[in-house]
């Protein structure tokens, strides 16, 4: 057997595999064993079938099989033994030659290669980073949405300011038409409209004027996306068939219990305290999100490296048939790119620090997930072995798609903190409006 790699040019080579008869022949014969072993045929008894009817009836599968298996081990052990950094797997040459099968004794392979070259992180260059801070606006916001989220909903006969009416959404002009609930606080023009309503009137509006031309409300109202609303105006009727009113839940043990577990917080401050603690806690969350998104854009935007675009262009095409068309990958070979770059970066600094997960930690972060879930703060003891088997069931469904995932959200996660580590990051107070107004 003769492997060579031919480079071509910086980040494409051609893979050339030569194979004997020698190093092919031990493993038909003993395929055609296996075969006599197993094979029924009308006349023979089970495992007495000759070797030679075999190979009459099944040489040539068998001889295929044989010398993919065998093409399969040894272009891995090639490219691990040599080090060769590849751009997902070697592909078979679309101009190789046609293959005689009945008669041939020596076989040539050649397959394109994508190789991937070695980078350099550029960690000198700073990101910015946000402290959220967490304004009493912003608390009084969420004591309201806590209020109404767990409050009491009614079906008053007239509307007020505030409820929400629900009805028969369609366009005077045109085809749209749906059910839909309508927050009467995102009106901004003709609010009066909505308020006094009751089951069975119509109201005639512009679409665009009553939501202040906000592509967002108007997609929450119909259920557009906000592309297509951007397109939508003119008048609108909207007939009443009922309103909701949320009466605001009571601030009380109920409601303590409710959001934070029995007897976890039992006075007013105790709940205003962890309230506090909590949204603190999810704006803390959702910075640190943002900075993990913002390290990987700027080292993908920096990290100076060719690639072999015209291979990973095919390797897509040819590991997503059926899935992906040439013109789906051509609309977006650009975010394919970003996350190549991205997956060498967490490579190269997963080599670097010797960055490793283990089983243990795949489990742990399993289990933790479960746990919140179920909204449980630990495992109780009655139930640390059913976690346990559950757990090791989910990690193994899917075969074993699941494990994998788990490892690589848990090596990612290790990457960024390294990252976090070693790059500079310019912190920016910011208000918490602020910060949920950024563009995300």
């Amino acid at each position: 057997m003769n492997i060579t790699l031919n480079q071509t040019d910086g980040t494409n080579a051609q893979l050339k595999v030569v194979l004997e008869e020698a190093d092919y022949a031990p493993k038909v014969d003993q395929q055609v064993k296996e075969y006599s072993k197993k094979a029924q045929i009308k006349g023979f008894r089970p495992g007495k079938v000759p070797a030679g009817l075999i190979k009459k009836m099944y040489g040539k599968s068998i001889l295929v099989e044989s010398i993919n298996k065998i093409l399969q081990e040894e272009i891995s052990n090639y490219i691990k033994t040599n080090d060769v950094k590849l751009l997902g797997e070697p592909l078979p040459d679309p101009n190789q030659e046609s293959i005689d099968w009945d008669n041939q004794k020596q076989f040539e392979f050649n397959y394109a290669v994508g190789l991937l070259p070695e980078i350099n992180l550029p960690l000198d260059k700073s990101v910015e980073g946000y402290t959220i801070e967490v304004d009493q606006a912003t608390i009084d916001e969420a004591y309201e949405n806590l209020k109404r989220q767990f409050g009491k909903t009614t079906n008053p006969e007239a509307s007020e300011e505030g409820d929400f009416i629900y009805g028969d959404l369609k366009q005077v002009e045109g085809d749209f038409e749906s059910k839909t609930l309508i927050p009467t606080n995102r009106v901004v023009a003709g609010k009066e409209q909505f308020v006094g309503v009751k089951a069975g009137d119509t109201i005639r509006f512009d679409i665009r004027q009553a939501f202040g031309d906000d592509n967002s409300a108007l997609a929450h109202v119909t259920g557009l996306s906000k592309d297509v609303v951007a397109d939508l105006n003119g008048e609108f009727e909207f007939t009443v068939e009922k309103i909701n009113r949320t009466e605001p839940a009571e601030l009380n043990q109920e409601l303590f219990d409710k959001l934070f577990g029995k007897d976890v917080v039992t006075t007013e401050d105790e709940f205003d305290s962890k309230i506090r603690e909590t949204i603190k806690e999810n704006y803390d969350r959702e910075a640190d999100n943002l900075l993990s998104r913002n390290i990987i854009d700027t080292l993908v935007d920096n990290v100076d490296v060719e690639l072999p675009t015209e291979f990973f262009k095919r390797w897509l095409q040819v590991t997503n048939e059926g899935r992906l068309t040439t013109e789906q990958i051509e609309e977006n070979f650009d975010k394919y790119l970003r996350e190549l770059k991205w997956s060498m970066i967490k490579n190269k600094v997963v080599e670097e620090n010797e960055l490793k997960v283990t089983n243990e930690e795949v489990v742990d972060a399993t289990k933790e997930k479960m746990l919140a879930q179920f909204n449980m703060p630990e495992i109780p003891e009655e139930l640390v072995e059913s976690m346990n088997n559950y757990a090791n069931q989910y990690l193994s469904q899917d075969n074993g798609r699941n494990y994998i995932n788990e490892y690589e959200q848990l090596l990612a996660e290790k990457v960024l903190a390294k990252l976090k580590e070693k790059m500079t990051v310019v912190e920016k107070t910011i208000s918490a409006e602020d910060f949920k107004n950024l563009s995300f």
